[in-house]
């Protein structure tokens, strides 16, 4: 077999799970130049094509299908060996990605405890709701909401959550407090469309609706409408309750729904009981205790 280097087959695995050169030279941070240079002095040690080019697009060739999952298991596996030589430490630079309405609605005003109880790990949080390829990427865990079944990592349940209507004070005192929550059909709603509200609207008795604010496609930005006046927004208590204790939001209605999803802590097996990650995990588990449910 001739010698392969390890760089060469990190680059075919970073185009190949893409099937896009652009897209693997921007995920390993090189030129499109440099990764076809790659590709093609692979292809010339193979003495085999692992892609058909036809313009932009790209396929893999029967050799390139075969090759693939054995070079990403190899890549996983080197991944976690590097990682089990450093379990002891609880120390260093930590990657967190997590939601950004969670981070600036419930853990920012939070943080600085961990900072200063845990000076030796570096927290770095990464903002995005999007799945965390963590075989593809340096994030050690995520915190996510969710149904908590996601496959291939560890989940450990933090919090559950609940749905509730809030408003500005300004349209309270335009519209008056609601005798029922049958009233809020009255209203259009504006929250982030998505599946997380069923158990929401099975509780008034109706569908989700359309709404005109679907173009405010995160949760605070909807929370900034409601605040403004722009309407009664429908969203959770781990992120309004800040904003109801200040006054910046009021309930037009009193009836709360326990949500279905729950609050997760995830992580892959390799990473989940490193002392750093567990740290950070256990704080959360603690925080999540010190938070009331809503009344």
């Amino acid at each position: 077999m001739p010698h392969i280097p390890l760089n060469a087959l990190r680059t075919f695995e970073a185009v190949a799970s893409r099937l896009s050169f652009a897209k693997g030279a921007e995920a390993l941070n090189v030129s499109p130049a440099a990764v076809s240079s790659q590709i093609r002095a692979l292809e010339q040690r193979l003495n085999q094509p692992l892609f058909y080019r036809q313009g932009r697009q790209v396929t893999l060739t029967e050799a390139g299908a075969k090759l693939l999952p054995g070079v990403q298991r190899g890549l996983s596996e080197l991944r976690q060996a590097v990682e089990r030589i450093s379990l002891d430490r609880a120390e260093g630079v930590m990657n967190v990605s997590m939601m950004p309405s969670f981070l600036q609605k419930w853990l920012m005003p939070r943080l600085v405890d961990f900072y200063r109880a845990e000076p030796e790990i570096d927290l770095r949080i990464n903002v995005d709701n999007a799945h965390v390829d963590f075989d593809q990427s340096d994030m050690h865990a995520a915190v996510r909401f969710g149904p908590g079944d996601w496959p291939g990592v560890e989940t450990q349940k933090l919090a559950d959550d609940w749905i509730l209507p809030v408003c500005s004070r300004k349209l309270l005192k335009k519209i008056g407090k609601l005798k029922s929550v049958e009233e809020l059909k009255e209203f259009e709603l504006l929250y982030v469309e998505g599946d997380m509200w069923e158990a929401w609207f099975d509780r008034i008795g109706e569908s989700a609706r359309d709404s005109r604010w679907t173009m405010l496609n995160d949760s605070i930005s909807i929370l900034m409408a409601a605040e403004q006046g722009e309407g009664i927004a429908l969203s959770r208590w781990s992120l309004v309750a800040r904003d109801l204790e200040a006054g910046r939001l009021v309930r037009p209605v009193d009836t709360v729904v326990k949500a279905d999803w729950s609050y997760y802590f995830v992580a892959p097996k390799y990473y989940f009981d490193l002392p750093k990650v567990a740290i950070f995990r256990s704080w959360l588990v603690d925080q999540f205790a010190g938070f009331p449910a809503p009344a």
